[in-house]
């Protein structure tokens, strides 16, 4: 009994993470496969269509508002590599040279048939096509079985939508903040004691290298927005569009605040060597501020990455209590620095340039700046909807008046009564 558990272990944990876009994506990717074989077996007259599965498996790795924007480009670039592969498969079959000679005349008549970004997808195609399309006879069969996958395939995107690819992205980042906390936290401990030029650096190198995490996390966060329009599945995809990609703009941009103040107490710590870089209580203090706003970094990412209204309201009390804790500790921050510069005016610049980037923080964790943001970028959507596909604005006008009406009449009976 146990072998059998221990076998059966794998499938088990398939079945419980059958809801993850992974493995959602494997499926649709299976069945569009197979049912194209199936659809294929009866309409083709070769005795194994895979030339259909293997089209059905290229098209239905679109999302579904790839599909409906530039599916008709991907169909057509995987058509004309199937006929290219055709051509070759008649005249010369597959040797060293003609799979050379092949490449070159996909992708030539990928810019004729103006596939824009799929011309490598000619070629990808009809390297793929050609090891199946051995048999001058049935050649041409091969047109029918593709038109017979992508048909499948565009079916399958329509009918089962892809998946959404929402919480991958809010925990790329959540995952960023947590790495902007640490970051912070290790800066406001080390600038609390006698911290060497050469940690000051270190830090700020490691502030440098979050620049290769947003593109990480732009890149995920790109495939959720694209996920998320024209789903059936979605509701309210421009808005969760609009507050994931904000939420990054917002980390974005704290991470070059951070990253410009490691290098101001980088060049403090060049100054003050082999002094503290600041008197024991003011170091106290900008520790302090920093680990709030590494605390409250991290409370933002769970703001934008939360979509259940309860939730969110609870994120966003705690994010502004922090905020409002970090502002005071900022202002105490202030009055050390002011009370120093009064004894000591060496490095007042530096010192200067520390507060001033601790405000710049503040104030894009804030959630009036977020909420403003917010409203600023589902404005500038709509208005951009509107100017590209004005008759889409108008129908949907047309389809909202009949409700408006109603609603009007139901207010004017009312106050009649």
């Amino acid at each position: 009994m146990q072998e059998v558990r221990q076998r059966a272990a794998p499938l088990v944990r398939l079945v419980r993470r059958h809801r993850e876009p992974v493995v959602l994506q494997a499926l649709r990717s299976a069945a569009a496969a197979s049912l194209a074989y199936v659809v294929a077996l009866r309409l083709s007259p070769e005795a194994l269509p895979l030339t259909a599965p293997l089209t059905a498996l290229l098209v239905v790795q679109v999302t579904l508002y790839a599909t409906l924007t530039n599916g008709v480009r991907r169909v057509t670039a995987v058509v004309a590599g199937v006929v290219v592969a055709i051509v070759f498969s008649l005249l010369v079959g597959l040797t060293w040279w003609s799979l050379g000679l092949l490449i070159v005349a996909s992708l030539g008549v990928g810019h004729l048939v103006r596939v824009d970004e799929y011309v490598p997808e000619v070629a990808i195609s009809a390297m793929l096509v050609l090891g199946v399309t051995t048999v001058g006879d049935t050649a041409w069969a091969r047109v029918v079985e593709t038109l017979i996958g992508a048909g499948v395939g565009l079916g399958c995107n329509l009918l089962l939508p892809p998946p959404v690819w929402v919480e991958e992205a809010g925990e790329s980042i959540e995952g960023l903040a947590r790495r902007l906390r640490q970051l912070m936290l290790r800066i406001g401990e080390e600038a609390a004691g006698r911290t060497p030029a050469e940690q000051a650096a270190a830090r700020l190198h490691e502030a440098r290298r979050l620049d290769h995490d947003i593109v990480e996390v732009d890149a995920a966060l790109r495939q959720a927005e694209e996920s998320l329009r024209l789903n059936p599945r979605v509701r309210e995809g421009l808005l969760h569009r609009v507050v994931l990609r904000t939420g990054l703009d917002t980390l974005e941009i704290c991470t070059v605040v951070l990253r410009v103040l490691a290098r101001s107490l980088t060049d403090l710590a060049k100054e003050r060597e082999p002094h503290p870089l600041f008197p024991p209580a003011t170091g106290e203090v900008v520790e302090q501020v920093l680990s709030e706003m590494a605390d409250a970094v991290v409370s933002f990412a769970v703001l934008v990455t939360t979509h259940v209204s309860l939730n969110a309201d609870a994120a966003e009390a705690r994010l502004t209590a922090e905020l409002r804790q970090a502002a005071t500790t900022r202002d105490k921050l202030a009055q050390l620095l002011l009370e120093q510069l009064q004894h000591d005016a060496r490095q007042w610049q530096l010192h200067g340039a520390v507060l001033t980037e601790v405000n710049r923080i503040l104030d894009e964790l804030d959630t009036e700046h977020r909420s403003q943001r917010l409203l600023e970028e589902l404005d500038r959507n709509s208005r951009e909807q509107r100017e590209r596909r004005p008759w889409l604005y108008r129908l949907r006008r047309r389809l909202r008046a009949p409700g408006r009406l109603r609603r009007k009449r139901s207010e004017a009976g009312r106050r009649a009564e």
